[in-house]
């Protein structure tokens, strides 16, 4: 049954369509930080590991909520990784096992990488696709990015 929200079904579409990619970034980043938690080795090694599992566990919530948003707006949920790479703007590093230093630096570029990206969607999502609500979920889905990004950054002063 298609939802009768106020959207057309053109635009409940796109915006399904543009929350993919949001998904993949997310299921992206989660799987890099859940790899970085497990791999952090060094100075402030313990407090790193907390930090990651921290961060990887704020995006695995904010997975479920991306793709819940997919489901209220009548749409199928993407769920496999060749699905998950094929929509995702970052980039995996395969066998790759950076220091801890370069971990960071990664994740940070990652976080503003979806920042930046969250606000073409935000825009598309208010402006073309007229729905308000996904726009106000991007936007608090950015603000959890930029909290993290802000994190790293302090690390690597």
């Amino acid at each position: 049954m298609k939802p009768k929200i106020g959207i057309s079904e053109k635009n409940l579409k796109n915006s399904a369509s543009n929350l993919e990619g949001v998904l993949a970034d997310e299921m992206t980043l989660y799987i890099k930080t859940r790899k970085f938690h497990w791999n952090v080795a060094g100075e402030s090694f313990m407090e790193l590991h907390k930090l990651l599992e921290g961060q990887y566990q704020q995006i695995e919530a904010s997975i479920d909520s991306v793709a819940e948003r997919i489901n209220k707006l009548g749409s199928k949920t993407i769920g496999t990784m060749a699905e998950f790479i094929e929509c995702s703007r970052l980039k995996e590093f395969p066998n790759t096992y950076p220091s801890q230093k370069e971990m960071l630096k990664e994740l940070l570029s990652d976080h503003e990488t979806v920042i930046t990206q969250l606000r073409k969607d935000i825009e598309l999502a208010a402006g073309k696709n007229k729905d308000l609500v996904t726009a106000d979920f991007l936007t608090g889905l950015m603000e959890i990015h930029e909290t993290d990004a802000w994190v790293l950054r302090r690390y690597l002063q």
